[in-house]
């Protein structure tokens, strides 16, 4: 977070009240930063009106890159490196190559998207900790954060309109 910046935070106590809350006051002009819930809300990306996600691209793009390292191994090993006669069965059996194909598949897609995840939520070691603006947006609260630089209107407005949208309290915080 950049420091010298102001932010109103408006805490509401139930999900329902604060989708329809950021559908509307979003109508009303106000540019939301973020909003913050102890858990999943269903329907409120779209009220922010967040894009769907490439994550589903990424992982498709890496499982087939599993597949074809794992088909790759086992004709490489199977019938070029090291061929087998075994009972007359063919150097490249396909079909007794789908479990190991089928579990490549799925460990280079899964540790793919959490690689992937990682980095474009900027999740990692090499980033600081994130600042919190309430606590209770971790345990029961749903904290929506509108920065004052962002927006044209005045603190005084954007807390009337929080509290007119179901907001149970307002606050205001400086980042110094």
């Amino acid at each position: 977070m950049e420091k010298g910046k102001n932010f109103v935070l408006g805490v509401f106590d139930d999900e329902d009240v604060l989708v329809h809350g950021v559908h509307d006051i979003r109508k009303d002009g106000v540019k939301i930063k973020e909003v913050f819930t102890p858990f999943p809300v269903h329907g409120l990306d779209a009220a922010l009106g967040y894009k769907p996600s490439n994550l589903p691209i990424a992982a498709f793009l890496f499982g087939m890159t599993g597949t074809c390292l794992g088909l790759t191994m086992m004709i490489g090993m199977m019938g070029y490196d090291w061929p087998m006669d075994i009972g007359g069965k063919p150097y490249v059996p396909l079909p007794d190559f789908i479990p190991i194909t089928f579990e490549a598949t799925v460990l280079f897609a899964s540790l793919g998207m959490v690689g992937t995840f990682l980095a474009i939520c900027g999740l990692g070691p090499w980033n600081n900790k994130p600042f919190m603006f309430d606590a209770r947006s971790t345990d029961d609260k749903f904290v929506m954060v509108v920065d004052l630089d962002k927006n044209k209107m005045d603190q005084s407005q954007i807390s009337n309109i929080l509290r007119s949208h179901g907001a149970s309290e307002v606050n205001f915080k400086s980042l110094t």
